[in-house]
């Protein structure tokens, strides 16, 4: 391939945090690609996940290499060293070809005024009524407005500046992917806001392929959407919308999409979307994150036995250690603890009935989203438990393979983006 790398136009981000399922994972993208659409396995692990877990970087390339070689994809992949900084990057350099790059921290934080009215001068198109083709109505915006909002963003997006130029010295500006997360902000982006935001980027230089902006309602780890559906459809439209008139307006890459962080499992969302790309014939990345450590933990519980009670050992570890479990993930859950059994109820619990409180699936009567969720986070037990786990997973790698691919097939990948 020459020329800069291109993200296709849907992708998918697969956490694997023990990289024990990557040929699962892949398996639903063959499946989709049976079904007419091809969709880009991108597998991600973040800095944090990497430490808690005590793995390298190159254990995620290695495992992806491995199941595309076994598998026989002849598509493209990714490794995505997800949400990255850059006191975080080096390690990732020489393994990932996707970069989340995440500058949250810089946002809302002081920014040169200088900077500020320089931005705001550049781009008087900004300042005034704007139409966007395929929203409702046109926004108007004044001066104020723009400075208002370049002063919020602009030092992330410098930031974001800094890193992209880091990666691109140390590997060339060809040889990668590039995604800019702005999603953990206090609100959710104006279509204004996201257009200061493109142009601010655009005049950074940087080839963003995907960007996670801000959406109203929760996105918490591992269930579905809590939120307004209806202003959730109207928002995605819009940065659609805004997406494709910042494309053309700012010469960035006629790949950039959206990206959906804390994807997995918002089901009610998934019609919207749906409606959404097919109106715009856009693009989109989505994150499935730590949806198949889950989809683990429910395959040891199926499995029973030894499966079940390491499963229960899990739950039981993470009850023990729910806040320190949680503090990282303050902002991404929601668990109501009067709802979360104790760990004497769980031991005594068969495999059926912790696969039904644990697999997502809302119309059953026995799932519990606290349950859920606290596993979800609680996946640094299964890392201190070691060996003893990631023996588990190849002991019970049937069960566990299958659980994972039609999580990722069934429940994402089908509602999404095949024809029913």
């Amino acid at each position: 391939m020459t020329g800069p790398l291109k993200l296709e136009k849907y992708s998918i981000g697969v956490g694997d945090r023990f990289a024990h399922q990557a040929k699962a994972q892949l398996q639903a993208c063959i499946m989709a690609e049976k079904g007419g659409v091809i969709v880009v396995p991108v597998w991600n692990k973040s800095n944090r996940e990497h430490t808690i877990i005590g793995s390298e970087p190159a254990s995620t390339r290695a495992a992806a290499d491995a199941a595309v070689k076994e598998l026989g994809w002849e598509q493209l992949y990714r490794v995505d060293a997800d949400h990255i900084r850059l006191d975080t990057v080096n390690r990732f350099i020489p393994h990932s070809d996707f970069f989340t790059i995440d500058v949250a921290d810089s946002i809302g934080k002081p920014v040169d005024s200088v900077a500020v009215k320089t931005f705001a001068g550049r781009h008087p198109e900004l300042a005034g009524k704007i139409a966007i083709p395929g929203t409702e109505r046109a926004y108007e915006i004044n001066r104020a407005d723009v400075e208002r909002i370049a002063g919020k963003y602009l030092l992330a997006v410098q930031e974001a500046g800094k890193i992209y130029r880091h990666i691109a010295q140390a590997k060339g500006a060809d040889n990668f992917i590039t995604e800019v997360s702005m999603d953990e902000t206090d609100s959710p982006h104006t279509p204004a806001e996201l257009l200061v935001i493109l142009a601010a980027l655009a005049d950074e230089r940087i080839p963003i392929q995907t960007i996670a902006p801000k959406f109203t309602g929760r996105f918490n780890k591992g269930v579905d959407y809590a939120g307004d559906l209806k202003q959730f459809e109207k928002e995605f439209n819009e940065d659609l919308a805004v997406i494709a008139f910042a494309i053309k307006q700012y010469g960035l890459p006629a790949t950039l999409k959206l990206s959906v962080h804390s994807g997995s499992d918002k089901f009610s969302i998934y019609p919207p979307i749906r409606r959404a790309l097919k109106k715009f014939n856009a693009g989109l990345h989505l994150k499935t994150a730590g949806t198949t450590w889950l989809e683990e933990v429910i395959g040891l519980a199926e499995a029973g036995g030894d499966g079940l009670a390491l499963a229960r050992e899990i739950y039981a570890g993470a009850l023990d250690h729910i806040d320190e479990l949680c503090v990282p993930y303050a902002t991404v859950i929601d668990i109501d603890r009067k709802k979360l059994p104790t760990k004497e109820a769980v031991n005594g619990w068969t495999s059926a009935q912790f696969v039904a409180a644990l697999r997502h699936d809302p119309r059953c009567k026995d799932f519990n989203p606290s349950f859920r969720q606290l596993l979800h986070v609680g996946f640094k037990i299964a890392a201190k438990i070691g060996a003893r786990y990631l023996n588990a997973l190849e002991q019970h790698e049937d069960v566990i393979a299958r659980n994972v691919t039609a999580n990722l097939f069934e429940r994402h990948l089908k509602p999404l983006l095949l024809d029913p």
